[in-house]
């Protein structure tokens, strides 16, 4: 069984290592995170700080977009977003990743202390049972400070956190 991580698809287009893992993974993604590839895509505001980066990352973006977009991927997409919580079947990203898109809600069950965006990786990793996946040090911060019920990990630890061994001792 692959391992699998709650993340936002823009991880996609950022860290190259997320396609290319030793072992079989897959990606449990909130379709808001989809839709919030369009607007990185149409923004003026850079994703990187650097230039360079920026042009990268932003090419990534349009090749994901372009990949959800053709017929097979679009209709696994679309079959999930008729019910709330629903998940697409799997789209492959390469020979060991995967990603399945999944309807989540934001019920402002976090109040203010999480957006939206984040509340939806919050409840899709409850819901699933397993860990979040993120760049975002304040995140991390902000989940171990409120005491969320969730593992998450930092997408410098993605090697540690593909091992096995960290899923047995996880609570």
């Amino acid at each position: 069984m692959p391992r699998q991580f709650v993340t936002e698809a823009v991880m996609m287009a950022i860290y190259g290592q997320l396609l290319a893992p030793r072992s079989p993974v897959e990606y449990i993604v909130p379709y808001t995170t989809i839709m919030e590839l369009y607007e990185l895509r149409d923004s003026d505001e850079p994703v990187m700080s650097h230039a360079d980066d920026d042009q990268h990352v932003k090419l990534r973006i349009r090749e994901l977009i372009n990949y959800f977009e053709e017929p097979l991927n679009s209709k696994k997409i679309n079959r999930c977003l008729n019910v709330p919580w629903a998940k697409s079947s799997g789209i492959l990203l390469g020979g060991q990743a995967q990603i399945t898109i999944i309807n989540s809600l934001d019920n402002a069950s976090y109040g203010e202390t999480f957006d939206p965006i984040e509340t939806e990786l919050l409840l899709a990793s409850q819901r699933e049972q397993v860990p979040i996946l993120t760049d975002q040090f304040e995140l991390i911060q902000r989940i171990i400070e409120g005491g969320v019920p969730v593992q998450v990990f930092d997408i410098d630890d993605f090697e540690f956190a593909m091992e096995e061994e960290t899923f047995r001792s996880s609570p």
